[in-house]
Parts: C-alpha cells; sequence; structure tokens
C-alpha cells in the first residue's frame, strides 16, 4: 500500500545544530578548547579563562586579539562560516587551529552565549546575545579591543547530555587537560585560569622547559632533557624525562604537530622502543615533543577534534624521532649515543655543525683519599625518609657505629679454621630469637633463630620447618599498615606540628582530586593549606614521619591514590588506600641494613598480625624453604 505523505525531511537547524554540537562539544572542556584556539588564531597574547562549577554554569574566554566587526561577530555563529579557506585545497595549507567554522554554531546550540568584541581601530565594539542557537540580540557596546565570550548553562536544552556529564572535580580534571596542552604549544601567550573565583594559574610568557615547571612543577622540570634535530621532511624539538622521572600512571606525554596537540600511538612506540632498556614495562617516561612539517605533508582534517593526524612521511619521522632520543639520552649518559647494531638509522645533520664541542665537566666531588682496599668500612648510610632505623612502633633511631674490619685478619683466621663470632659482621652474626607469647597464630610456639640479613632485602632465620625468608619492606609496611587503619578507626592519626613549613607541588592533572582528598589526608595527620592549585603548604605531618619529607610524602601518597584509581574508584576503601598508602611512605627503604635487634622486633610484630604472610595489597611477604627441599638438592 503506497503511502500519501513523504517521510523525508530536512532537519530545522536547530536540531541539526544540536546533533553535529554532541560531535565538537562533548563535555565544558571542549568549549575551552575551542574558544581558546579561537582566541590563539586572533593573535592574542594574553588569555583569561574564567570557569564556575567545572564550566557547567559559566566558561568566560577573554582575550586581547583582533577582535571583530559588527558583521562578522554575527556571522561567526553561522555554520561553516570560517575566514581560513575558500577552496579544498587550502585544508592543505593550514596553520591556525580553526577553519572548518563548526565550534561556535556547535556552542551556542547547547547553551547561552554572549559575545563583547572590538578591533582595536573601532571607536565602539558589539555585544551579541544567542540562545539555543535562537538570535536574541546585537547591539554596540563599549568594551576592550579583543574579544569577550561567555558561555552560560552548557547543555540546559540537551538534558540528556547535561545527565552524563561526572560531578565537578572530574570535570575540572579534564579542562585542566585542556588548559596544559594549549599552555604548553603556545608558550610565547600568557594565560590566567580562574576557577569558583580562585585563581589557579598565572602563566606569564616563559619557555617551554619554565612552563613544564609551572604546570607539572620542579620534579618534572629537573629530570627532562632537550632533544632538538632537523632533517629535510622537518625538524622536532622538546624534551624527554630521564628514567628515574618514570611514572606507573599520569606520565606527561605530549605530541604537538605545528603548534597543534595530537595523539599519535605510532610515535609513542618509537619513544618507547627508546626505553625498554632504560624502565621497566610498568612505568611510562614523560615526553614533550613537537614536531615542525610542512603543512603539506599532514592533514589535520581527520578527527572532529582534530586530534588525529596522519603525516605523509611517516616512517621516516619514525626513525627520526627514534635517532633523536637516542641521540639525547646518549648525550646526557643515560643510554649509548650509536646503537652499532642498527639498521636503517637515517643521517641526522646537526642543526650547527660548527659548534664547537662542550668541554668536559670535572667532577670536583672525587675523593683524592678513596682507597677500596681500605681496612675501614664508613658508617651505614641512613635512608633520609626514616631518619635512622627500624625500632618498632614506627619509629626510628639514629645508628652511627662503623663496622671496622680487618680483612687480612679475617682471612688468616678463616685459612686457620674458621672465623670466631666476635670478629665477624654485626649483620652476619647468628643469634637465637624466641617469639613473645602473646604472638598470634601458629607462630607463637615456634623458636626462630641463627638470624641474619641478606642482601640488606631479606631476613633469613630457622625455624622447625626449614628456612624462613622475609622481605623486610613488605614486613614493615604490613605492620605500619596495621596500626594506620587502626588508629583511622579512632578518629586520625596523631600530628606533629613541622618546625618549618613546607612547600608541597601537586601535579596540575591530579590537582583536584588532591582538593577531594584533603579530609582525608588531615585524618591521616597533615595539616595543609592551599596557596594555588598546584602548591601547597604543609604546616604539620603524622607524627609516624617524626618531620622528615613531609611534603615528599603529602605527594607520594596522593600519586599512589590517584595511581590506584583515585578517589571516586577508591569508595568506602579510600582509608584502607590512604593508610596503605602512608604505610610505603614511612617504611624503611629497600636494602636499608638493620641491626639483629631491629630485625628480631621486626620479626616479633609482623607475627602478631592476623595475617602477616602477605601485604594488604596481596604481595607476598614471606617464603619457607623446606629443610626437606636442601636435603634433596644436596642428594641426602
Amino acid at each position: 500500500m503506497l503511502m500519501d505523505e513523504n517521510i523525508i525531511k530536512t532537519l530545522p537547524d536547530a536540531v541539526a545544530n544540536q546533533i553535529a554540537a554532541g560531535e565538537v562539544i562533548q563535555r565544558p572542556a571542549s568549549v575551552v578548547k575551542e574558544l581558546v584556539e579561537n582566541a590563539i588564531d586572533a593573535g592574542a597574547t594574553d588569555v583569561q579563562i574564567v570557569i564556575k562549577d567545572a564550566g557547567k554554569t559559566l566558561i568566560q574566554v577573554v582575550d586581547n586579539g583582533c577582535g571583530m566587526s559588527a558583521i562578522d561577530a554575527r556571522m561567526a555563529f553561522e555554520r561553516h562560516a570560517t575566514s581560513k579557506i575558500r577552496h579544498a585545497d587550502d585544508l592543505f595549507t593550514l596553520h591556525t587551529m580553526g577553519f572548518r567554522g563548526e565550534a561556535l554554531p556547535s556552542i551556542v546550540a547547547v547553551s547561552e552565549v554572549e559575545m563583547r568584541t572590538q578591533r582595536p581601530g573601532d571607536s565602539v565594539g558589539t555585544c551579541i546575545i544567542i540562545k539555543g542557537s535562537e538570535f536574541q540580540s546585537q547591539e554596540p557596546c563599549v568594551c576592550t579591543s579583543g574579544t569577550n565570550i561567555m558561555v552560560k548553562h552548557l547543555f540546559f536544552n540537551f538534558v540528556a547530555r547535561r545527565r552524563f556529564l561526572k560531578k565537578d572535580s572530574v570535570e575540572y580534571s579534564h579542562i585542566l587537560h585542556e588548559f596544559e596542552r594549549l599552555a604548553l604549544v603556545n608558550t610565547d601567550v600568557a594565560f590566567t585560569l580562574i576557577h569558583n573565583d580562585a585563581l589557579e594559574y598565572q602563566l606569564p610568557r616563559q619557555t617551554l622547559k619554565q612552563r613544564i615547571g609551572a604546570l607539572f612543577g620542579r620534579n618534572v622540570e629537573n629530570n627532562i632533557i632537550p632533544i632538538e634535530t632537523a632533517v629535510s621532511v622537518g625538524k622536532i624539538t622538546g624534551y624527554v624525562g630521564l628514567p628515574q622521572g618514570a611514572r606507573r600512571r599520569n606520565a606527561c606525554q605530549y605530541f604537538f604537530v605545528n603548534g597543534r596537540n595530537m595523539r599519535h600511538p605510532y610515535f609513542h612506540k618509537a619513544v618507547m622502543t627508546c626505553y625498554q632498556d632504560l624502565i621497566s614495562a610498568d612505568v611510562q617516561p614523560n615526553y614533550f615533543i613537537s614536531f615542525e612539517v610542512p603543512a603539506d605533508r599532514v592533514d589535520v582534517n581527520v578527527h572532529p577534534q582534530k586530534h588525529e593526524i596522519k603525516f605523509e612521511d611517516e616512517q621516516l619521522m619514525w626513525q627520526v624521532l627514534t635517532a633523536a632520543v637516542k641521540e639525547s639520552l646518549g648525550k646526557y649518559n643515560v643510554a649509548p649515543a650509536i646503537d652499532f647494531d642498527a639498521t636503517d638509522v637515517p643521517d641526522i645533520p646537526p642543526l650547527n655543525p660548527n659548534a664547537a664541542a662542550p668541554d668536559r665537566a670535572v667532577n670536583d666531588s672525587l675523593d683524592p683519599n678513596y682507597n677500596p682496599f681500605a681496612t675501614s668500612v664508613p658508617d651505614t648510610p641512613v635512608s633520609s625518609r626514616s631518619n635512622g632505623n627500624y625500632t618498632g612502633g614506627g619509629h626510628y633511631t639514629e645508628r652511627g657505629s662503623a663496622l671496622n674490619r680487618d680483612w687480612e685478619k679475617l682471612y688468616r683466621r678463616f685459612n686457620e679454621g674458621g672465623i670466631p663470632m666476635e670478629d665477624m659482621p654485626t649483620t652476619a652474626k647468628q643469634t637465637t630469637m624466641e617469639l613473645d607469647a602473646t604472638s598470634a597464630g601458629d607462630a607463637s610456639n615456634r623458636v626462630y633463630k641463627r638470624v641474619m640479613h641478606f642482601d640488606n632485602r631479606y631476613i633469613l632465620c630457622e625455624n622447625s620447618e626449614g628456612l624462613l625468608i622475609v622481605d623486610a619492606r613488605r614486613a614493615h609496611i604490613s605492620i605500619l599498615f596495621d596500626r594506620y587503619i587502626n588508629d583511622m578507626g579512632q578518629g586520625s592519626m596523631p600530628s606533629q606540628q613541622l618546625l618549618f613549613e613546607e612547600e608541597a607541588e601537586i601535579d596540575c592533572a591530579t590537582a583536584p582530586m588532591a582538593s577531594e582528598m584533603q579530609p582525608e589526608l588531615e585524618r591521616l595527620g597533615f595539616r595543609v593549606q592551599k596557596k594555588d592549585a598546584t602548591h601547597w603548604i604543609v604546616t604539620a605531618a603524622p607524627a609516624a614521619l617524626n618531620g622528615v619529607g613531609a611534603a615528599e610524602s603529602l605527594v607520594s601518597i596522593i600519586r599512589q591514590i590517584v595511581e590506584s584509581g583515585g578517589v571516586e574508584s577508591a569508595g568506602v576503601d579510600i582509608h584502607r588506600r590512604l593508610a596503605l598508602a602512608m604505610a610505603r611512605t614511612a617504611a624503611i627503604e629497600a636494602r636499608q641494613p638493620l641491626s639483629e635487634e631491629e630485625m628480631e622486633r621486626l620479626l616479633s610484630e609482623l607475627f602478631r598480625l592476623p595475617a602477616p604472610g602477605y601485604t594488604p595489597d596481596g604481595l607476598v611477604v614471606m617464603y619457607t624453604l623446606p629443610k626437606a627441599s636442601v636435603d634433596a638438592f644436596f642428594g641426602r
């Protein structure tokens, strides 16, 4: 049966704009990205960003760019209205951030927008108000040169999209990520970021390394080295991280091409191959790498948000990038500069072939009196964090006695038939230790004897079943965790006022989550005052730290919580995660020497725990090597 009515209709502009907005404007961070890119395209040297309620209530961007005339200001909100291209071929000669004319129409389709703009030579500007793609008014106004655009009540007419927005801390974290990318690639632009009337960032024009330090802290800035190379297909500049600065999660990894942020898994793999023998597989290096290539050799019109970019010479750029990173790592004695087994390595001409080689640095810290065959050994170093050695109860004492050894005497007595106990090193002496009768589990009726420290990592002792091997650091983590979780259950942990305040640098990406953690951190014993978004002043710290490394410990605890999924994924388990992070921070360091008394006390407290065999996160603490297995190995 034929139907009388035709069913295919052209969508109204308002509906079409809302559909298109779903692809371009996914969350408040998308609006920030588009508006700031427009400001940069307008030649702005100073950009101010004002956010309220993580962008759900207000996103305001003020710039000192070229501004617009009244007619251009009205045309800017029409779909596919652009000043960047006139023909399809223009797509391959673009040097600007925006060009399709989709951002502003998509934004006004799902929000209320007010824009004030004025060109430097005009005596008066223009003010336009649009609500949900519906034009409200346009009239002359007095304003400064540049553009001031306010986006209010995002997704007010798109209830489904607004309902799927995350909570403010998560959405603001996405805004910070976009802010980082824009600030990193536009170091010649000053940026100001204000959130809920609080000044978060005020970045002047600066070098890339200074901008990295301002955004991510001195720890990242001090652990990066420059890369720079130029070949016929383009130029690569930026910084790559030293292996010791690698992170398990939230590594700072950024690629830019011709001033535009991009994601490129192929080039990421190229960088990772340079680190494969330098870092473990569970950590990632930091890198900030910029490509400058001719505009006709890249295609930026691949992804709606222009994050994915295709290179005409991808394989060659892979080789150039790999060689540049390896060369930089080799130059700073991190890895060999030349791999003689490598093939197809491109020839990278130096940028300044006439430059003289730098003078070798002289290491003035060498000790001319050092003798590796001296008859005495210096005092055993002690971890700065623990400020001494383990004494039980989470406290430490100083131990400064030297281990004086007469190697010739020991060698002579060894040939004569053994070494007396009094001549053996302290950590190798064997003693007999019985656990206290209050120890939990079946360990209470066992006798542990002949305790020794192996590799400054493991405690070895004999029991009725064989040889017991205990990881000292994991044992201490378990002990401290049990104590901290009990203290938190009673309200809060003991806090100690610092004699001198310390400043903690929080990563830009983790700052919103760190603010959420502040009440729980106070339960641990920290007292902090926020200087700005990424700098906290620590005035008090948990008493278990003995006032040592309070700021460093705070940053470490925050990072561990973020790497484990953040506060949101922790849920009711947040107290356990905080206690575990605190225990890892305060525990003895790996390979820290321990005395017999310290080892005995560690074992005694370990076996008072309900589950001494595993750490709270499931790592093995001890292993028993049965006597029968040893006998079988020797054929007995």
